[in-house]
């Protein structure tokens, strides 16, 4: 059973920067891409990044590019997100995913449980 759990949200002041974590469990975490996706209020869940199996090669939605980096340590069964300057309109649930093979765009076939990120103005 795959088990994905986020960490590291909370409130950052606009300008700020912070770390997200996701833990996986449940299968082979280095055989299968990674994505991360945001869901704020009354608006639809939006992608955010995505990351192959070796973690040389990363996708941006074009509102995060530039500030946000996503990486992976296989070893750890982790895959990371770095938020620099942050904006009011980041604010949302955060969600990492699982690809259902190997490719980075997926279809994500597995879910965390999201974790909130709150930028203050």
């Amino acid at each position: 059973q795959v088990q994905l759990v986020e960490s590291g949200g909370g409130v950052v002041p606009a300008g700020g920067s912070a770390s997200l974590s996701c833990a996986a469990s449940g299968r082979t975490f280095s055989y299968y891409g990674m994505g991360w996706f945001r869901q704020a209020p009354g608006k639809e869940r939006d992608f955010v990044a995505t990351i192959d199996t070796s973690g040389r090669s990363t996708g941006y939605a074009d509102s995060v590019k530039g500030r946000f980096t996503i990486s992976r340590d296989n070893a750890k069964n982790t895959v990371y997100l770095r938020m620099n300057n942050l904006k009011p309109e980041d604010t949302a649930v955060y969600y990492c995913a699982q690809s259902r093979d190997s490719s980075k765009y997926g279809p994500f076939d597995y879910w965390g449980q999201g974790t909130q990120v709150t930028v203050s103005s």
